[in-house]
């Protein structure tokens, strides 16, 4: 015990933050911090307001307030982001070509909703090298980075950066030197609402758990169990995932009414089932409505002590932490 913590203090002197739990060890909470990056450049041709004040747009403090709460009202209290800083940009970022909008190309692609610039893919080493993110990751100051910006901005819903990072929704972009450990760049967009934000992360965890259990095949991929959904499985229902309900029949089918066997109910009790099955239908998750839909699918998440086949039972932990899957 005593060099156990001997261990984490010295991990913590050093980097700045704790030494990853092993085995059944998980953290009792997770307080990850954040780097809010902002592109919100300012329109001289407006009055020098900012661009969402220009098109009504979503103010971004109330956004990520919003989108905290509703991650750790979700995890039952184990989850709750700290934004450590905030940087508000005045200019528009550079596409992986060199390309960036103004005020005159952007605002004309938007009234016209055409012209768009392609390719759109943000240049993610730019922001990297400009933020000074691998610096920042390393040495403690922060654990992962939101990024803001404007539709057709080129961003990814999220994306993994670091030592043998994987595919996180978007092509990984690895770096060897500079850094020890793993990071996500989430892209949010402030013409939408926490809806969307919610979907970005879900996709998120998505992946995290994908990989997390990828090694175990059939019935013993229990990742592949809670995503079942009747479509696909009829009368073996669990939570579905992002885009299907238990009972969807097509992509974002969230406002279904038809009701299916679900066991949905037994996540609950993770990893020890009761055998809970009964029928469900959309008016368990808003009847259509994104965010209610997204954060019934958040509360079902398994947040239990120790591990099942070797992965930890706590799939919140693993689906924030990009280096905590063995």
């Amino acid at each position: 015990m005593w060099q156990r913590l001997i261990e984490l203090i010295l991990s913590l002197f050093r980097t700045g933050r704790p030494a990853a739990p092993e085995g059944d060890e998980v953290p009792a909470s997770l307080r990850p911090r954040v780097l809010l990056i902002t592109f919100n450049p300012i329109i001289r041709s407006e009055g020098d307001r900012r661009l969402t004040e220009v098109l009504g747009w979503y103010d971004v403090d109330e956004l990520c307030r919003a989108y905290i709460a509703d991650l750790k009202e979700c995890s039952g209290n184990l989850l709750e982001y700290r934004i450590v800083e905030q940087v508000v940009v005045d200019d528009w970022p550079v596409k992986v070509d060199g390309f960036r909008y103004d005020e005159t190309t952007f605002l004309g692609c938007w009234r016209s909703q055409s012209g768009w610039h392609q390719p759109d893919t943000v240049d993610y080493e730019a922001i990297i090298s400009r933020f000074d993110l691998l610096h920042r990751v390393e040495s403690g100051q922060i654990d992962e980075v939101w990024v803001f910006a404007f539709p057709y901005a080129g961003l990814y819903e999220s994306l993994m950066v670091g030592p043998d990072a994987f595919w996180c929704n978007a092509p990984p972009l690895l770096y060897h030197q500079g850094i020890s450990r793993r990071f996500i760049i989430m892209g949010f967009n402030y013409e939408r609402d926490v809806g969307p934000m919610l979907e970005s992360f879900g996709h998120r965890v998505e992946f995290l758990l994908q990989h997390a259990w990828r090694r175990y095949p059939g019935e013993e991929n229990l990742w592949e169990q809670f995503i079942r959904y009747d479509k696909i499985a009829p009368g073996q229902a669990n939570c579905g995932w992002m885009h299907y309900a238990p009972n969807s029949l097509t992509d974002y089918d969230w406002g279904n009414r038809n009701r299916v066997l679900s066991n949905c109910d037994d996540w609950l009790n993770f990893p020890n089932f009761q055998g809970i099955v009964r029928e469900v239908d959309c008016s368990e998750w808003g009847d259509g409505d994104m965010r209610a839909h997204h954060k019934w699918w958040l509360r079902h998440l398994p947040k239990a002590p120790g591990s099942t086949r070797g992965i930890p039972n706590n799939w919140w932990w693993l689906g924030v932490d990009p280096n905590a899957a063995p």
